[in-house]
């Protein structure tokens, strides 16, 4: 404020630091304008003023200068806070959290896209709101071509968590890599010995079911070893696999019980691999061998490359890399199997 209690403007910043009001612009907004060049003394002249002044930029003004809210969306296909889904939700919203604070903006989760009679969350409905953002953290296990399509085609920024296929063109994402991943689970299960194995779960429909269920099948095939695909776990106890992939936590967790119940010991009589964190509700002190999804960090990089495409444009796709978790669940075939 002025000695009158006016406001501070940027005219009265360039008036104490003897530069034009166009260079305090610059300096505040970080960035050169055609070929003006600000030195260092310039620069550091003019920050000394803003912080001897106490000089706050006005927020209505930047936003017209950078043509942005600083406000990143959240839009979740499936609601992330009930108890049932938290677990697996969290750490997504962590690290999205984490990235859009580090980033000096706010973060805003859609929430009036609500689900009628069985259907799915839609982003484009009457109550839609997600232009009041700058861009969008897409965040669901299947989210909706319709939805990507519409978002590419109007040139809405955004970036999904999870690969997603091209949706009448390439999506923005960053994802799990889960075929090396799988593909490394099955060649050790190979080296202590299984030679028929067996995947449970559907293999198809989410990018990331169809992704762990082809890290599987390259396995196999390289390993020289037999592979079933059982959508279901009925059969499998009479198809004579000493392994399991199990495609979701929870059905492994059901696995290991019925195996209990028929007398069989996990993983002396039968081995099993949970591929990724449980999204539905399961309670097991079973240590799984398996792989650990880089879910906290998928949510701060999602951020980060929001923040690329905001500002430079682009389609960028990227795969991090899955963690083997060693467990004690795959061991070698035992003698009498």
């Amino acid at each position: 404020m002025t000695a009158s209690g006016r406001r501070l403007t940027q005219q009265d910043i360039a008036r104490m630091a003897g530069v034009s009001q166009t260079t305090v612009s610059l300096v505040l907004n970080g960035r050169a304008e055609g070929e003006v060049r600000i030195s260092p003394e310039t620069r550091d002249r003019v920050l000394q003023v803003i912080r001897e002044t106490g000089y706050v930029a006005d927020p209505a003004a930047r936003r017209l200068v950078e043509r942005r809210n600083r406000i990143y969306g959240v839009f979740t296909y499936e609601a992330v806070f009930p108890a049932e889904s938290a677990d697996f939700y969290h750490p997504f919203l962590v690290g999205i959290e984490e990235c859009v604070e580090e980033a000096g903006c706010d973060l805003l989760l859609f929430t009036s896209a609500k689900v009628q009679q069985g259907e799915r969350r839609r982003i484009f409905s009457a109550e839609s709101r997600i232009r009041l953002a700058d861009g969008c953290v897409l965040l669901g296990r299947t989210i909706d071509r319709e939805d990507l399509s519409r978002l590419l085609s109007e040139g809405i920024p955004f970036v999904s968590v999870g690969r997603r296929d091209d949706a009448g063109g390439p999506v923005p994402y960053v994802g799990a890599d889960y075929p090396p991943a799988v593909r490394a689970l099955v060649e050790r299960a190979a080296a202590l010995g299984h030679r028929r194995m067996a995947y449970v779960g559907a293999g198809e429909g989410p990018e990331s079911y169809a992704d762990r269920f082809r890290g599987f099948t390259e396995g196999v095939a390289a390993a020289g070893v037999e592979g079933l695909h059982l959508t279901t776990a009925d059969g499998l106890f009479d198809c004579g696999a000493t392994v399991v992939f199990a495609e979701e936590l929870a059905d492994g967790v059901a696995i290991a019980e019925a195996a209990e119940a028929r007398g069989l010991d996990v993983p002396r009589d039968l081995s099993m691999v949970a591929m990724g964190a449980p999204t539905r509700p399961v309670s097991t002190d079973i240590d799984f061998s398996g792989l650990r999804i880089p879910r906290r960090e998928m949510g701060r990089r999602a951020v980060e490359l929001l923040t690329q495409v905001l500002e430079r444009g682009g389609i960028p796709q990227e795969l991090l890399v899955c963690e083997l978790v060693e467990g004690s669940t795959l061991a070698p075939v035992h003698e009498e199997r």
